[in-house]
This record gives structure tokens, C-alpha cells and sequence, in this order.
């Protein structure tokens, strides 16, 4: 199997980093943040948002419930609101079973490049 770099991960993150993080635009996030109560980035002096890994898993899952689950901007407010636990439990298993098929279609795909060099 291919070496696979381990995932760094840093300290805080850029605006612009999270944005290209979930492929939106900065004014995206600038407006979950004014909207959702659990993102609270740190500024700096000059007063650019400086998120941390906590901030990007919370736009993470307010990304999984308004995007990809379709909820309104309200009702994914009101579901972290009523049932923060659940909600996050749930969606770390989606995360856990994202990245198990990942690993799957890699493995699945060294097996084929290994069946291919065997034939030659």
C-alpha cells in the first residue's frame, strides 16, 4: 500500500482556509459565524479570524445538516439547540463510515493495480 502523509493538523486556520475547506465562499462563513453561536473564532491584532480545529468541525456539522441534509439555517439552529448530543453523535458515525469507505476504495484499488501488474 502507497505511504499516506499523516493529516496535520493546526492550530488555527485561516478564513480562507476554511472556506476551501468546504469549497464556499468567505462570506459563507463569515455569516455562519454570525449566525451559530458555537463558532468563535479568535482575531488577531489586525483583526482577521483565526478559527480553530473545535470551529472547523462545528462548520463541519452545520455543513452536513444545511447542506447535505437540506435543513433551513433555522432548523439547523434549532436541532444544535434541542439535541446537540444526538445531532453530533450521528454525525460522527457518518464521518467514521465515510472515511472506512475511503479506505475501502483504496484498498479496492490496490488490489486492481496489483491484479494488473500480475497479467503482464
Amino acid at each position: 500500500m502507497p505511504y499516506k502523509e499523516p493529516k496535520i493538523e493546526k492550530l488555527y486556520y485561516t478564513i480562507g482556509e476554511v472556506a476551501d475547506m468546504f469549497k464556499v465562499k468567505t462570506s459563507l462563513i463569515r455569516f455562519w459565524e454570525k449566525e451559530f453561536d458555537i463558532i468563535k473564532p479568535h482575531k488577531n491584532k489586525k483583526g482577521n479570524r483565526l478559527f480553530t480545529p473545535q470551529d472547523v468541525d462545528n462548520f463541519h456539522l452545520i455543513y452536513h445538516l444545511v447542506k447535505e441534509k437540506g435543513l433551513t439555517l433555522k432548523g439547523a439552529e434549532k436541532k444544535l439547540k434541542e439535541n446537540k448530543e444526538n445531532t453530533i453523535h450521528n454525525f460522527e458515525v457518518i464521518k467514521k463510515l465515510q472515511e472506512i469507505r475511503e479506505l475501502l476504495v483504496d484498498f479496492k484499488d490496490n488490489l486492481v493495480l496489483v491484479e494488473d501488474t500480475s497479467l503482464e
